[in-house]
Formats: structure tokens, sequence, C-alpha cells
């Protein structure tokens, strides 16, 4: 399931989360996984980024992170390059992991799983874009005390294979029409 800031991806994946064989997946916790210190990720961002994303204890700050990547797509398309091969691999992990304990649906959330060049969407059964009015986006985010990060997903589209979700309504109804879709598309 993917879809911009404000789309309501995690509100929805909760909803979802609480029903019977469903399992929840937030990417951002992912990828905060692959750059913890001492990994390969966290050396490559260092290199790209400089000491100034780094936390006192040598950790990454993820603002100060979002501060140097979000200046401009250069920047973005570097963070993109180097974060999201890690993470596709973490999650070819999880799936496997999920698909031997027999886990029913398991629901895999990230903002740019629909268009990130960097990611194996043949790793997933279907690819879900949650479509939200750009007004509806900021309201949102507004709400949660987030309306800075309106405009960071405006260039943020879906390629390839995808799903469209209209998901302006409320979490219950947006949610229950994910669940008939996967119960159409998968049976």
């Amino acid at each position: 399931m993917a879809g911009r800031a404000g789309s309501g991806k995690s509100a929805v994946a909760q909803y979802l989360a609480r029903k019977p064989a469903v399992e929840w997946i937030d990417l951002d916790t992912v990828a905060w996984d692959t750059y913890t210190l001492g990994t390969a990720v966290h050396e490559r961002l260092l290199a790209a980024f400089g000491k100034e994303i780094l936390s006192e204890s040598g950790e990454i700050d993820r603002i100060r992170l979002a501060e140097a990547a979000f200046v401009n797509h250069e920047n973005r398309e570097t963070l993109n390059a180097i974060v999201h091969p890690a993470v596709s691999d973490a999650v070819g992990v999880i799936i496997r992991d999920h698909r031997h304990k027999g886990t029913e649906v398991l629901l895999i959330e990230g903002a740019l799983l629909a268009s990130s060049p960097y990611v194996d969407r043949s790793a997933y059964d279907l690819v879900l874009w949650l479509d939200v009015p750009d007004a509806v986006r900021a309201e949102r985010l507004q709400a949660i005390g987030r309306g800075d990060h309106g405009k960071r997903g405006n260039q943020v589209l879906p390629s390839g294979n995808f799903i469209s979700i209209p998901a302006g309504g409320t979490i219950e109804e947006v949610g229950d029409c994910i669940q008939r879709t996967i119960d159409n598309e998968l049976g």
C-alpha cells in the first residue's frame, strides 16, 4: 500500500491490522533499521551527506537527514538510491518469514512502494495506491501537526502495475474498500 503523505496509509493500515489474519509492516521502520550505526547504509549516507546528519551518539538523526535529503531532487534521489535497495532486501526476508509462518495477508505500507525505481514490485501480489485529493491530504497533515510534509510528496506518482484506491473517505471506508479489493483480486 502506497501513497503520498496524508493519503491515510498508516491510519488505514492500523485499521486493517486489527482484522484477523492481517499483519502490517511499516516500511519507515524497516528503512530506519537499514541505517543504524555500523551498517553499510549508515556509512553510505554519511559519505553522501556528511557528519551534519549525525546525532551526538553517532546515529543518523532522521530530521537532519531529511533536511539534507529534501533540499533538492538530486539529494532526494541519492537518499533513495542508497536506502531503497536495502529496504527491498529487508522486505524480501520479511515476506519469506511471513510465508513460512503462514500469514494470510501481509500488508506492507510505504510511501514510495509504487513509485521508486529501486523497489522490486514483483515481490508483491498487489500494489495499492491511495489516491487522495490534495486538499484532503493537506487537511489531514495539518490535523496531525505535519503540515510541512504536504509538499514533500507532490512529485510522487505511481508507476507500473498498481490499483488506484479512492482514499478521500473515512479510515473505515478506505480500509473496507482495500479489503474488498484484496478479496476480489486474490480470492
